[in-house]
């Protein structure tokens, strides 16, 4: 079978860094979100602070359509992928690249087993203000993270499968070892009932 995990939380949090990670010790192709957004974001003259042009995911999404379609015409299984995501609870947007990610998996008759990865506000706009991270067109502004805590959550996608991990003190080893061991308990249906 299949598995298609999907990482999901704030800018910063570590989503790539733990997908490396977990991909050393669960075989799998990692799909970054910047894959489907630098595309785009590279024709524009963004600074990383100031906000983004509005109908600029609309371009995104078609990008990232366009691999899952791939992932399902060409990838045999069992091919497992870690997706990333920095989906943020009721924002429309957030839940439309859930909805098509789930679908890959689904067309795929791939387990999806989304995780949640959390972290403490502080911690968090430390992470995202690296300078390294505005080399690969990621956000760098720590006030906007800060703002993002306080106003918003992680996405929920309501899964059984969920798994939320608290990274704010946790390694990147560590964490990975959270989800392998939770990605083989659903896989072995030690999960409980529906």
């Amino acid at each position: 079978m299949s598995v298609f995990v999907l990482l999901m939380g704030f800018p910063g949090v570590g989503k790539l860094t733990i997908a490396i990670e977990l991909s050393s010790v669960f075989p799998a192709k990692i799909i970054d979100n910047h894959w489907f957004n630098n595309p785009i974001l590279r024709l524009l003259d963004d600074d990383g602070a100031t906000p983004l042009p509005k109908g600029i995911w609309e371009y995104t999404g078609r990008v990232r359509q366009a691999v899952l379609d791939a992932i399902v015409a060409y990838c045999p299984p069992p091919s497992n992928f870690i997706f990333t995501h920095a989906g943020i609870d009721g924002d429309e947007r957030s839940a439309r690249t859930y909805q098509q990610i789930s679908d890959a998996a689904r067309r795929c008759e791939a387990l999806l087993v989304p995780i949640r990865l959390l972290c403490d506000e502080e911690e968090l706009a430390r992470r995202v203000s690296t300078p390294a991270r505005r080399d690969r067109l990621k956000s760098i502004d720590a006030q906007a993270s800060r703002e993002k805590c306080r106003q918003a959550r992680v996405l929920d996608p309501k899964d059984r499968f969920t798994l939320d991990l608290d990274v704010t003190a946790k390694t990147a080893e560590a964490s990975a070892a959270a989800i392998q061991h939770h990605i083989l308990s659903v896989a072995a249906g030690d999960f409980g009932p529906p």
